[in-house]
């Protein structure tokens, strides 16, 4: 039997999988609390030992991979020239690498934002800002701000390469750790932000494991390959797209709620289906990640309460808002509660039921009336996602949820605001093994099985619900 051990170290838990990679099953799953603050080992060691008691034995894995969230996952700052164009391209290459990203800045920074982006202490800066041959004087200012400040980040040039190489000298006199990139928007309709997302995954892997006390876990697995959300990101294509011997699905949207923020990648092109329809503004990547850390289960409870309209909540619900609160202040104070009775239930699935339903309606493109001389005419800004074929969830609230399609129906397209471009009429799935970060790393050296288990696994919620009756 070969065996590949899987490792997600999450900011709360470290999740473990097992897979039979000859017979391309799941054999073992397990979780522990993350120890990230004294011995990442003892809480890897802990669902280790957990998975290995369900296979009867301590056996020799061909691979050991992982990814990490942990420590408060990958930070980083873009920095660029136009907000909708160079700003937006370099922020794109960040969540694409699976980062966080604690700020966007636009034209010459000032002094306040140096400040603040000091405050931030993110782990990488990207700076970006030009086309290739374009403006010079805007990444050379931010460049020299960057040099006089006290930010200890690895800062990353990706713009225009007339003067990269100037703008990384200039860090470097300062003793500023820069390197360089080829450019995240190099003409004004080009995207190119797979090399930014190629080195930023460098950086995180040479240095930034150490700094988070992950370096000590790779003693014993075979590398840490990745941020978690570029693992599931990884995922996504893979299915999406296929490999080289087995067809991936096509189209599709994942939705991803936790505790802390809600991920949507959507792996499609995104143009306009409808006739007459013209697009404006920058391209979107093929393979598109959005993050709101203001919609979450728990750390960002409170921030979701703020974010939604109450009394909409308190009549979806049909509970008093009074009790919707303390139950959100409750869990936002205690990761690990969950609902206790018929009340608390209804609260935790509406709360989903917003993350997912506002996460995609931010991460879908819209449709903008403009009129001409000639009449009304449609310009589109980003994705048209309205036939997607599939819509994916994750998570822990979706994959433990009894009617996961309850909380997924909030990602439909709503005739009601026909300006949001969100699905139509989708198929939707459940990653109902909460695979999809493991088949990430998996399809790093084994794509065609990782694959295979996907579509194994991932099912769909309809004959979910069949099998769930037939069980009754």
């Amino acid at each position: 039997m070969s065996l590949a051990l899987l490792i997600d170290f999450g900011s709360t838990y470290t999740k473990v999988s097992v897979v039979d990679l000859d017979q391309e099953t799941i054999v073992a799953t397990a979780r522990a609390r993350t120890t990230v603050e004294k011995n990442i080992m003892e809480g890897l060691l802990q669902a280790k030992d957990k998975a290995e008691q369900q296979l009867g034995c301590q056996p020799e894995y061909k691979y050991k991979l992982a990814c990490s969230s942990a420590a408060g996952g990958l930070r980083i700052v873009a920095v660029g020239l136009v907000k909708d164009l160079t700003v937006e391209a370099a922020k794109q290459a960040a969540l694409g690498a699976g980062a966080r990203v604690l700020g966007v800045y636009a034209h010459e920074l000032s002094i306040q934002e140096i400040n603040e982006i000091e405050s931030a202490k993110p782990e990488i800066v990207l700076l970006a800002g030009g086309t290739d041959g374009g403006n010079k004087d805007v990444i050379l200012h931010n460049a020299r701000m960057m040099a006089e400040s006290i930010v200890k980040p690895t800062i990353i040039v990706a713009g225009n390469k007339v003067v990269a190489e100037e703008a990384k000298q200039i860090l470097t006199k300062a003793g500023k750790e820069a390197l360089i990139t080829e450019n995240v928007l190099p003409e004004l309709e080009k995207l190119n932000v797979i090399p930014a997302r190629r080195l930023i995954r460098q950086v995180f892997l040479e240095t930034i494991i150490a700094a988070k006390g992950l370096k000590r876990a790779e003693a014993f697995i075979e590398r840490i390959l990745m941020p978690t959300p570029a693992a599931v990101l990884n995922a996504a294509q893979l299915l999406s797209t296929g490999c080289e011997g087995e067809q991936g699905l096509g189209d599709l949207v994942v939705v991803d709620i936790g505790g802390a923020t809600t991920d949507v990648h959507s792996l499609a092109e995104g143009l306009p289906t409808r006739s007459g329809v013209s697009y404006r503004g920058l391209p979107q990547p093929f393979a598109k990640r959005t993050v709101e850390g203001d919609l979450g289960m728990r750390v960002s409870a409170t921030s979701l309460l703020e974010t939604i309209n109450q009394k909409e909540f308190e009549k979806l619900t049909n509970v008093h808002i009074d009790r919707v609160k303390k139950y959100i202040n409750d869990v936002h104070n205690n990761y690990s509660l969950l609902p206790q009775d018929e009340e608390e239930l209804k609260i935790e699935t509406a709360m989903a039921t917003y993350c997912a339903g506002m996460a995609v309606e931010r991460h879908v493109g819209t449709l903008e009336v403009v009129w001409t001389p000639f009449g009304a005419s449609y310009v589109q800004h980003g994705k048209d996602l309205t036939e997607t074929p599939y819509v994916i969830g994750t998570g822990g609230v979706i994959v433990e949820h009894s009617q996961p399609k309850e909380i997924l129906q909030s990602t439909l397209f709503n005739e009601e605001d026909p300006t949001l471009l969100k699905p139509r009429k989708p198929e939707f799935l459940l990653d109902e093994s909460y695979i999809m970060a493991s088949m990430g790393l998996l399809a790093e050296v084994e794509p065609e099985k990782s694959l295979r288990i996907m579509k194994k696994y991932i099912v769909s919620i309809q004959e979910l619900g069949v099998r769930s009756q037939n069980s009754q």
